[in-house]
């Protein structure tokens, strides 16, 4: 019999929801009896399918900042993940584990220096936690264009997973990884993920109330007849939200678990992951792709900077609010290398290697001697510090969710404009200039349809309470 091998791949992400001020994720009552959705979420979804092993059966990539959330919340949890990853290394000399581009920013709508910066932290966020070089690299919202791809292999990144429709043909087989040409020689493979399977396992609850049904009545059907014949192997990808299994579908992370270990199996279908998988079967055929789309935007990446259908009411806020972020982002990036300029360092290079700051891994003296040869200290280094810290603010403004819902009114992008706001106040400490009035004049465009809300109302009520937890701290210094 042919070789016929299934991968269900599980993104699992959160969007940042913490405080810029105290680090702290404030109560979140829609939660309850939770505190917040984090650990509502954990509750339901992540503890569940890892002590029911389904991190070693399923490839699956986990977002930096919530690795840092649930790294914190629960450690046990966190290291059973990694050793089942781990187990996978043990087994076959690769894992499942996959990394991704840091603040779940659409890199397709980042400049260059900001799409190496998400996939080097990525990069290196994964090293920390897994210890080791990831091969693949979860893409956000699977939103991909050339410049991306090419950075991916610039920085070692050997394959990643799209959706069908971002591969710019009409006659794909999903059933074979395929190799995308990049400039001066690169590549990197492609995993394109199988359209009816993932669509069904994700919007179709009765699809998948019994794991063997699903796996002879779906699964076995897209299996080619034709390779069968030939002894081809074949390789199907499903894709999903990690938090389908058990948050967003109650019991399906039992679903899971009996689909990767005994549905499958009895009907010959072998599970595996994508690193696995191009060790012995490397893709035989290249493709172009469709550039700047994504897995939940049919209009390309549009729903991430203006007005399309994938979302009822008026979207004009969206437009605004890229446009805000936008001329906030390149006059925080000026102010940033100008103080560095000086002192003949990159500032690039530096913030890429910020990460290891962020992590613990090193101090900020040390890297900047590490980087530069140079020491640097008294009120030269407190202004670099503020800056990074401005930078890592300036990366988070650009988180996806901000602009996925129909409305400004939700968290998601008022904690964006709280992260602006945060991004300006460490500029202006660092060096007494306010970036707040250029800021303010497209928010104030930013409207929610439902309430009325507006964004510079939002960033200056943050803006304020930086302004006083400030003051707060200078006059506990003095007394």
């Amino acid at each position: 019999m042919a070789l016929r091998a299934l991968c269900i791949h599980a993104h699992f992400y959160q969007p940042p929801r913490e405080d810029p001020l105290s680090g702290e994720i404030p109560t979140e009552l829609g939660a309850s009896p939770f505190r917040n959705w984090n650990e509502r979420i954990h509750s339901e979804c992540y503890r569940p399918n890892v002590e029911l092993g389904n991190f070693e059966r399923i490839s699956f990539n986990i977002g930096p900042t919530l690795v840092d959330w649930m790294h914190s919340y629960d450690p046990d949890t966190w290291r059973k993940i990694v050793l089942q990853d781990s187990a996978n290394v043990s087994r076959y000399g690769a894992g499942n584990a996959m990394a991704q581009a840091y603040n779940h920013t659409i890199l397709p709508l980042a400049t260059r220096v900001d799409k190496e910066t998400q996939i080097a932290w990525g990069i290196a966020d994964f090293r920390h936690r897994f210890g080791r070089k990831p091969q693949g690299m979860w893409l956000p919202e699977t939103a991909a264009d050339l410049e991306t791809l090419n950075i991916l292999a610039e920085q070692g990144i050997e394959f990643t997973i799209l959706a069908p429709w971002q591969a710019d043909t009409d006659r794909l087989d999903p059933t074979e990884p395929y190799r995308i040409a990049l400039p001066e020689g690169k590549s990197i493979a492609a995993f394109f993920y199988h359209q009816s399977l993932s669509g069904g396992i994700s919007f179709n609850p009765a699809l998948t109330s019994n794991a063997d049904d699903f796996a002879k009545q779906e699964i076995f059907q897209q299996f080619s007849v034709e390779k069968s014949q030939h002894g081809e192997p074949q390789f199907l990808l499903i894709a999903s939200d990690g938090e389908l299994y058990g948050h967003h579908q109650h019991f399906r992370d039992r679903f899971l678990a009996r689909l990767v270990d005994g549905a499958s199996a009895r009907l010959g279908i072998v599970p595996t992951f994508p690193a696995v998988w191009l060790r012995n079967n490397p893709p035989r055929r290249t493709i172009s792709i469709r550039e700047k789309t994504s897995w939940s935007c049919h209009h390309g990446v549009l729903r991430w900077m203006g007005e399309c259908d994938c979302t009822s009411g008026d979207g004009r806020w969206k437009t605004y609010l890229r446009q805000a972020f936008n001329r906030l982002a390149a006059s925080l990036d000026l102010l940033y290398t100008e103080a560095l300029a000086p002192l003949g360092i990159d500032p690039w290079k530096l913030r890429n290697e910020y990460i290891h700051v962020m992590l613990g891994e090193r101090s900020l003296p040390d890297l900047i001697h590490h980087t530069t040869k140079r020491r640097i200290e008294g009120e030269q280094m407190w202004k670099i510090r503020l800056l990074l810290e401005a930078q890592r603010e300036r990366q988070r403004i650009f988180t996806s969710c901000g602009w996925f819902f129909d409305d400004f009114s939700r968290i998601e992008p008022k904690n964006n404009v709280a992260y602006a706001a945060q991004a300006v106040h460490l500029a202006r400490l660092a060096t007494g200039i306010d970036l707040s009035p250029q800021v303010s004049a497209l928010l104030r465009q930013v409207v929610s349809e439902r309430t009325g809300l507006r964004g510079d109302v939002v960033f200056h009520r943050q803006l304020q309470r930086a302004e006083s937890v400030e003051a707060f701290n200078q006059e506990s210094t003095a007394t």
